[in-house]
């Protein structure tokens, strides 16, 4: 950004500088020439192109191609969408729609859920809307006055009645200070100009429709609560995307159809890696032999990574008495998350009251108990204590997707007791030692994020102001000695410590939460964690959470679309098929797959009643990593030939020569 300059209308500003106002003047008038910028920034706050800026406001132009400028453009998106669906259907009712990630959505409350017909006349309505190039006029209004304007919207009525009550955390579309409406406007400045429709919406928008252009489209609809509670009405939610440019909405749906294309679960049930069974439960995956492998591998490689950074492998149980979670403060403010509790009662004393366990749905507690299930020394500290634990997690039946969000699953949970000399020292080695399994595992951009507590809400939060700091400090500090991107996240911190998180992007630049390092200022104090100082005086231990990779389903799912299933050969559940050319040649396969299995490859013989072609074709279906085949010329040579999953082929290579090179790439974790 360029140094402030002032400015005065009607001159216009150029399309990238911040002004300091000296007359009244709208974002329009100074920003004339600059057909991108959709809205202005005035004192932090964006503000429509339109509104009045006093003197002495500090201006910045915003462009649809920035973050801020490409939501505004989907909100006002939402909006269209609303006026199209009020169009076809004037009874239907008004929620929400708000931009999201790469679109928008909007809540309706009508007789039946739309059909993909529907969507395609909406598109069509909205596309007339656009090209008519309606103004977006902002109103403010009383709420008496907003009351009697959309007496007929029940959703809308709702959301005046909280702004009423002056919860902002609440007024989604109802603003701050304020309450506005937005009057889309056909004809504006002429003496025909119409209000052809209005919302109750905080803003801002695009000064017309027509700055919309080509780029939007719809994608799906679903069922929502209202207001995201399943004890209210059930609304339809319609969703869609917009971009600056016809050609950015074709990239978009090209990423999608990729996306689409490297889905696991799609791909979990092409390779026959996992399944869900209504039996079984929502979010509750069954593993199969193939994804079992994968699994397998997963674990023990990084539970020796572990053991070799210093961590002591533990177990714990699945299910412990309710009260340990009430000693580590997860209950009552995570029992929406927690599977219910289960009252047993001991059959030694049948009169006594039911005890209560529960499913655990996090590890540390129980990790606290070792500790502290004898005294500790600072000579032994750090200790770091480790393990793939299972945990169990309600989450909401609409966010449960494939193996990425799931209710039953497997962290590789640590957790570091160090002193707080040492505090420093153990969050760079937990994070080096975090991006180097996230490296082994072929995943190389990353950026760090920053999770900080809200300082306007204090008491949410437990730890002094100088404990917060200094880990904060600490965090900040190795996470810019790291040389990664370091983005801050205020707020976002749990209410007992502050976090680093590692994003990581795939082969299609898409970003996943990997692994996390998290102080807990909470549970030392619940438990009463102590160690003897070296003057004799008991101390609390700083208490370090850290994932690697958060939990192996989830982290499994990210594999798969990262790889889009072709595993690089030390996951991939089968490394090596061989593919006889003809049933004379199967012992010969027998022998050189005898001699892989001794070196540890997994390998196997196709010994179907398939053709030859139909055995490659699965073998490329399956993405196997190598492909060994063998004829008359092979066999007699003491050879194999090598087909790859490109399509590629090596002839000729003598035997010995492809064990070890076999034995190589696996062994290098190298994709072939």
């Amino acid at each position: 950004m360029s140094d402030v300059v002032p400015q005065s209308p009607p001159t216009s500003t150029p399309c990238t500088e911040t002004v300091v106002t000296t007359t009244a003047t709208t974002g329009a008038e100074l920003f004339a020439d600059c057909k991108d910028v959709v809205v202005a920034r005035v004192d932090g706050e964006l503000w429509d192109l339109d509104r009045q800026i006093p003197v002495g406001a500090r201006v910045e132009p915003v462009s649809v191609h920035e973050p801020d400028g490409l939501n505004v453009l989907r909100h006002s998106a939402a909006h269209v969408l609303a006026q199209a669906v009020q169009q076809v259907n004037p009874d239907a009712k008004l929620g929400i729609g708000p931009p999201v990630r790469d679109g928008f959505y909007y809540d309706f409350d009508v007789e039946t859920p739309f059909t993909p017909e529907d969507l395609k006349a909406l598109d069509k309505a909205m596309s007339r809307i656009i090209r008519e190039g309606q103004t977006f006029r902002r109103r403010v209004v009383t709420e008496e006055e907003a009351r009697a304007e959309l007496g007929g919207e029940p959703y809308k009525l709702e959301l005046i009645g909280i702004k009423g009550g002056g919860d902002a955390e609440e007024s989604v579309e109802v603003g701050g200070a304020e309450l506005t409406i937005y009057d889309n406007v056909r004809g504006a400045g002429r003496e025909s100009e119409t209000v052809v429709w209005k919302d109750l919406c905080r803003g801002p928008h695009v000064p017309s429709t027509r700055l919309i252009g080509q780029g939007v489209q719809l994608m799906r609809s679903a069922a929502a609560y209202w207001r995201g509670d399943q004890k209210n009405a059930q609304l339809q939610r319609v969703y869609g995307t917009a971009w600056p440019s016809k050609d950015a909405l074709k990239g978009h749906l090209e990423r999608l159809a990729e996306a689409e294309r490297r889905d696991h679960r799609r791909i979990g049930v092409e390779q026959d890696l996992f399944s869900f069974h209504e039996n079984v439960g929502s979010g509750l995956p069954l593993f199969h032999p193939k994804g079992g492998v994968i699994k397998r591998v997963m674990e023990d490689y990084v539970r020796q990574r572990h053991i070799e950074e210093g961590f002591s492998y533990v177990g714990t149980p699945h299910i412990s008495k309710e009260d340990l979670f009430y000693t580590s403060g997860h209950l009552p403010y995570y029992g929406d998350t927690m599977f219910p509790s289960m009252e047993f009662h001991d059959d030694d004393h049948p009169d006594a009251p039911a005890l209560k366990y529960r499913l655990k749905a996090m590890n540390c507690p129980m990790h606290n108990l070792i500790y502290s299930s004898r005294g500790r020394s600072y000579r032994e500290l750090p200790i770091r204590l480790f393990e793939f634990g299972s945990v169990y997690r309600y989450e909401k039946g609409g966010v449960v997707q494939g193996l990425t969000r799931v209710r039953g699953l497997t962290q590789d949970d640590s957790h570091s007791y160090v002193t707080q000399e040492q505090a420093p020292g153990e969050v760079t080695h937990l994070l080096d030692f975090m991006l180097s399994v996230l490296k082994d595992f072929g995943l190389n951009d990353f950026y760090l994020e920053l999770s900080t507590r809200d300082d306007s809400k204090p008491d949410k939060f437990v730890g002094s102001d100088e404990e917060w700091a200094k880990a904060t400090a600490i965090l900040e500090q190795v996470g810019r000695d790291s040389g990664l991107e370091l983005v801050p996240d205020p707020g976002g911190a749990a209410f007992y410590g502050p976090k680093i998180s590692v994003q990581a992007k795939d082969a299609i630049g898409r970003t996943w939460q990997m692994g996390t390092v998290q102080y807990d200022f909470n549970q030392p104090a619940r438990f009463g964690l102590e160690y003897t100082a070296p003057d004799g005086t008991r101390q609390q231990p700083v208490m370090i959470h850290s994932a690697k990779f958060g939990s192996i389903e989830r982290f499994m799912g990210v594999l798969i679309e990262h790889y889009a299933g072709s595993f690089p050969a030390w996951l991939a559940p089968v490394q090596v098929l061989a593919v006889p050319v003809a049933e004379a040649f199967d012992g010969y396969l027998k022998d050189v797959v005898a001699q892989l299995t001794a070196r540890g490859i997994r390998a196997e013989v196709d010994l179907s009643d398939d053709r030859f072609a139909k055995k490659i074709r699965n073998a490329s279906k399956e993405k196997v990593p190598f492909v060994l085949i063998a004829g008359g010329e092979d066999a007699d040579a003491g050879a194999v030939s090598f087909r790859y999953r490109d399509g590629r082929q090596d002839n000729g290579v003598p035997v010995a020569e492809a064990v070890e090179r076999i034995v190589a790439a696996v062994r290098d974790r190298v994709q072939v």
